[in-house]
């Protein structure tokens, strides 16, 4: 047997009905940051700092990623 639900709601709905946190005002300082960061000018050392963070666990993670490829691959194949 099998049963669907659909549920009309908003995100913003379904959010409060799960009990997740509002995290509109860490969105907003985060999106104000940005927009003064690409205003100011971008510079080598910004976009180094950006991709680090965005990066998971930073240069060890970048060697994971190398490693799976070249096992997937053959070493010097990228």
């Amino acid at each position: 047997m099998k049963i669907s639900v659909d549920v009309d709601c908003t995100p913003e709905e379904a959010r409060r009905f799960m009990g997740l946190p509002d995290l509109t005002p860490i969105h907003d300082v985060y999106i104000a940051k940005m927009l003064e960061t690409v205003k100011s000018g971008i510079t080598s050392e910004t976009m180094d700092a950006m991709l680090k963070g965005w990066a998971p666990m930073g240069d060890s993670g970048m060697k994971l990623w190398q490693n799976l490829f070249d096992q997937v691959t053959g070493p010097g194949k990228r």
